[in-house]
């Protein structure tokens, strides 16, 4: 290349150092301080990733837990209902006195402190969540909506769920 163009090149591009890089240039692009805090972002967003997912995990075992817990009293329970059932009938006939009535009692509170309870009386509000109707009775003027008349047995319930559900006779309110 001939002098005068490499004069030229040379104020266009500017001055060069030692190694023919532009001057002020030293070959790394970014500033070393500002290099280590993109680290060190990247690292706290890992960071807090990885938090959050195990706070969610933790409430997913707990869940869990909890569900375990709710199916095994279910489980466990359900056929106590029908011993509770037995207890209703036998009340209802009278036979409930003396050692036996403290034996009914003491299984009573049992079962309802694991959460069991009772639910259906005559007057409440037909749901077809919570009652089996049996029988529709026809029409009663006293009620405004489809209503319990009749409870021919008692539903059951571990805290929300339904362990088994009433079976009811039920009325329809009149028409006018």
């Amino acid at each position: 290349m001939d002098p005068a163009a490499a004069a030229a090149d040379d104020e266009a591009t500017g001055p060069v150092d030692a190694e023919g890089a532009p001057e002020g240039d030293s070959g790394a692009d970014a500033d070393p301080t500002a290099d280590l805090q993109r680290q060190l972002d990247e690292r706290t967003q890992d960071l807090q990733r990885l938090q959050a997912e195990y706070l969610n995990y933790k409430r997913r075992v707990e869940r869990d837990r909890e569900l375990l817990t709710e199916n095994a009293a279910y489980k466990a329970l359900t056929p106590v209902i029908e011993v509770l059932d037995t207890v209703d009938r036998a009340r209802e006939s009278g036979e409930v006195e003396g050692g036996f009535k403290a034996v009914v009692d003491q299984l009573e509170r049992a079962v309802a402190q694991a959460g069991v309870t009772k639910f259906a009386e005559p007057g409440d509000p037909f749901d077809p969540q919570l009652h089996e109707a049996l029988s529709h009775m026809g029409t009663d003027a006293d009620v405004e909506v489809t209503t319990v008349k009749v409870v021919a047995r008692a539903g059951y319930r571990i805290g929300e769920r339904v362990v088994r559900a009433a079976q009811v006779l039920v009325v329809d309110p009149a028409e006018g």
